[in-house]
């Protein structure tokens, strides 16, 4: 049980049926074709659609009750007795109600932000706090206006940690995250370039999110990239440590070491990790979750064991062995420039292989900018890569960048996915790596399967 009817009677006055009877809410639902178990259904509009409409069907998947739009009309089939309460905006109902769930349960609350990496590090906190406390994460990336709350809004009553995955496209957005979420621990795992056409500039990209910082709690704790110079203005907590591997930051990342299938670093001078992860930006995110862990003192052999046992959100820099035994990296579940050149150089540092191919797509939501932004992912190619694959309306800038700057390296620019397809199989064998990155719109997973 989330919490009773009596708790939505607080907040939501205004009713209809049995709403002041003691019901039991199990569930919060905004999809009414999920099952649902003895569930608060909460209708949601948009342009395109109106939950409303499917109260019926909520009905005959599990829901007990349901928060209601007041302008829309109560459909004659409802029960007379079936609870109903009332509110002047669903959404805001939902996030309302998702703000005093959190406060009630009372967790440690970790809000998770940055152009990338989010997902990754969100993980990777995920996974080592739970080995000590009963922890709460967020699903896949479910982390905008509707996400967040039905995170807030899924995680058990007895729920100790509570990791929040938040994004945000315009200005103003992660800032009513934040208060819905109040968090006690504030992440940011960097400055890239996504959504940069809603928000002018990195710098803008800074600010918007820097907005985390408006429901962090009065004792709270800001985590930041201490490399990246922008969001360094954004200091303004008694507590921040900056994280990288620059001497000035708080934590300091040493000694970095890539293996085949995993990588080893040191932070603080003497502490030794080892992740089942590849490259220094990884190195990055997991100790963004061992300073989490520490400050709310977790013991060191605790954090580096559940370190050893990540397991990942997939698509993110997954390391697959294909046919003929061909190495195949699958990060294609999102792509900026940032976290496209970052996946390039650690291919390039990767040993043991005579063969590495890049296949790149198109970067989405780069505005104005995307050519030359796609242009620049050439800057960190070098000899190490043998062959350049891309496909896309933008992408195309690579290759043609590649083949200015690089002659020795074989570009090639693609129209259609089988053509890939037909291109990698010529070169399946265990000399072989391939690197495969691109926004989640291009949905360049399709090139990967037929290679498995």
């Amino acid at each position: 049980m989330l919490f009773t009817t009596a708790f939505l009677l607080e907040l939501f006055p205004e009713t209809q049926g049995a709403a002041e009877d003691q019901f039991k809410i199990n569930q919060v639902s905004t999809d009414s074709r999920g099952k649902m178990d003895h569930a608060l259904f909460v209708p949601l509009k948009g342009e395109n659609f109106n939950g409303h409409s499917f109260i019926d069907k909520a009905i005959e998947q599990g829901a007990i009750a349901t928060i209601w739009q007041k302008d829309e009309p109560l459909p004659e089939f409802l029960p007379t007795d079936f609870p109903v309460f009332f509110a002047s905006d669903t959404l805001s109902a939902l996030q309302q109600l998702a703000h005093a769930y959190r406060k009630s349960v009372d967790p440690t609350v970790i809000g998770v932000t940055g152009s990338n990496g989010k997902t990754t590090t969100k993980d990777i906190i995920s996974k080592v706090l739970s080995e000590s406390f009963q922890t709460h994460q967020t699903k896949g990336n479910l982390n905008n206006h509707i996400g967040v709350p039905l995170t807030i809004l899924s995680m058990k009553p007895d729920t100790e940690m509570l990791v929040l995955e938040m994004g945000m496209n315009h200005f103003h957005e992660m800032e009513r995250l934040s208060q819905i979420a109040e968090p006690n621990i504030a992440v940011i795992t960097n400055i890239g370039e996504s959504h940069i056409e809603n928000l002018g500039s990195r710098a803008g990209i800074a600010k918007a999110k820097a907005e985390i910082l408006v429901g962090l709690q009065d004792e709270g704790i800001l985590l930041i990239d201490g490399d990246e110079p922008l969001l360094h203005p954004y200091k303004t907590v008694a507590k921040t440590l900056g994280i990288g591997f620059d001497q000035t930051n708080d934590t300091v990342i040493k000694h970095f070491v890539m293996h085949a299938e995993h990588s080893l670093f040191t932070i603080n001078s003497d502490e030794e990790y080892n992740i089942p992860l590849l490259g220094k930006h990884h190195a990055k995110n997991a100790t963004f979750a061992i300073e989490i862990a520490k400050q709310i003192g977790m013991r060191i052999s605790q954090i580096k064991q559940a370190l050893i046992q990540l397991d990942m959100t997939g698509m993110r820099f997954e390391v697959l062995k294909g046919k003929e035994g061909v190495t195949i990296i699958n990060d294609a579940y999102n792509a900026s420039p940032t976290s496209m050149k970052a996946a390039v150089n650690v291919v390039k540092e990767m040993v043991g292989f005579q063969r590495k191919i890049v296949v790149l797509g198109d970067m989405l939501e780069l505005g104005e900018l995307s050519k030359e932004y796609h242009r620049s992912v050439a800057d960190v190619m070098s000899t190490e890569i043998d062959y350049v694959c891309t496909i896309g309306i933008d992408a195309n800038e690579i290759s043609e960048r590649v083949k200015q700057e690089y002659p020795s390296i074989i570009t090639n620019h693609f129209l259609d996915k089988k053509e890939i397809e037909s291109f990698l199989a010529n070169y399946l064998d265990t000399t072989t790596l391939i690197l495969v990155k691109a926004s989640r719109g291009m949905k360049l997973e399709t090139i990967i399967e037929p290679l498995i």
